[in-house]
């Protein structure tokens, strides 16, 4: 599923909304997902899951095709962790 999916969605559940006010809307909550991870904030969407930035150490590592060893620079990654609503309902 992508963005066209998500507004092609929303539209066919309210009819009083257009596409370019679905794609306005998604693309604004993206927006804001996006600006709370830069914040370091983490986002929880209830029955659907919580978003957190997590901080990875610089570590060694090393080239798989040389075999010589390399420094990997810390960096922060975004993790998600479903709900228990979403876990049960792809459980089914």
């Amino acid at each position: 599923m992508n963005v066209s999916d998500l507004v092609d969605a929303a539209v066919a559940a309210d009819d009083k909304l257009t596409k370019a006010q679905a794609k306005a809307i998604i693309d604004g909550v993206f927006k804001s997902l996006t600006d709370a991870a830069v914040k370091g904030e983490d986002v929880s969407i209830p029955g659907f899951g919580k978003f957190k930035v997590q901080a990875k150490p610089a570590r060694t590592g090393r080239n798989p095709s040389t075999g010589a060893t390399i420094e990997i620079a810390a960096s922060k990654k975004v993790a998600f962790t479903p709900a228990k609503q979403l876990k049960d309902a792809v459980n089914g």
